[in-house]
């Protein structure tokens, strides 16, 4: 049985954070092939069904890194390796320390819909106001000041979005915890700002895959993926792709480099790949 893993930004959407009518028509093609696929994302799960859409993605979905595993079939949501006390309070005080704010995501395992809270402090900058105008205003997550935070919140992973050289410079930092693992990009508001999600060390997209393939008894697993967070999942994979866009170290991971995000590369490839 083939198991493929979709990372969704920079590998399986395009540049306008959408899945194209090509790529969903490739999907509708391999579900009739009874291919099974599923999504990898470090998005929560919130945010990336905001992006998924109607797509039907019928199999077990893995979110923020590996944290959350939910399964559709019977909206089933199981956490794994979430921040402790001491592990949010070391990246909140990091980033309070350099002008930062944390936007901590959590998930209310009480609420039916397992429910997207994110705490935080008071906005600081221009781009920390418009993540949460342009982005967190178009999922379905709900926006409370940390001070409203319980002390038994479940905490998948802490997010910040600043300027590049201070998110450097914290991603640093933060690595160097060894209870955590920090990942960082440029921003889609241009190259002077950085994004960084910071999690429990063990939490991993390749640790999830690892459960899932188990869970389904796949034999053939195979990734797509751009980035940091899917080194763990391209290291156990039988065949692993990267697009044109990919960062570098994980090119020289991949089983071969394919088309470029924003070119339907992924699908493309498929439709060869699987004679679609």
């Amino acid at each position: 049985m083939d198991l493929i893993f979709f990372d969704l930004d920079g590998t399986l959407l395009n540049k306008s954070s959408e899945i194209t009518d090509f790529t969903r028509e490739t999907l509708k093609l391999l579900g009739e092939k009874d291919i099974a696929y599923t999504v990898a994302t470090g998005r929560t799960m919130h945010s990336a069904q905001h992006v998924i859409g109607e797509q039907p993605f019928v199999l077990p979905h893995i979110y923020n890194n590996g944290v959350a595993i939910w399964d559709p079939a019977g909206n089933a949501l199981t956490l794994e390796n979430l921040l402790n006390d001491s592990e949010a309070t070391a990246i909140i005080e990091c980033a309070t320390r350099n002008g930062i704010t944390p936007f901590i995501n959590t998930v209310d395992m009480n609420s039916q819909h397992h429910d997207h809270i994110i705490f935080h402090h008071a906005p600081q900058h221009d781009i920390e106001k418009n993540l949460i105008d342009k982005y967190f205003s178009r999922t379905k997550a709900t926006l409370l000041p940390i001070e409203l935070m319980p002390s038994n919140a479940h905490i998948t992973n802490i997010s910040m979005i600043g300027d590049a050289l201070v998110i450097r410079d914290m991603w640093n930092e933060l690595n160097e915890n060894e209870g955590l693992i920090a990942y960082s990009g440029p921003a889609i508001e241009g190259d002077e700002y950085r994004w960084m999600d910071v999690h429990h060390k063990l939490a991993s997209k390749g640790s999830a895959v690892e459960i899932l393939k188990e869970q389904l008894g796949a034999k053939n697993i195979i990734c797509f993926g751009d980035s940091d967070n899917d080194v763990s999942m391209f290291n156990i994979a039988n065949e692993a792709y990267a697009p044109s866009n990919a960062k570098q170290p994980i090119k020289e991971l991949a089983t071969s480099i394919i088309g470029h995000h924003n070119e339907d590369g992924v699908a493309r490839f498929l439709r060869e790949r699987f004679s679609l």
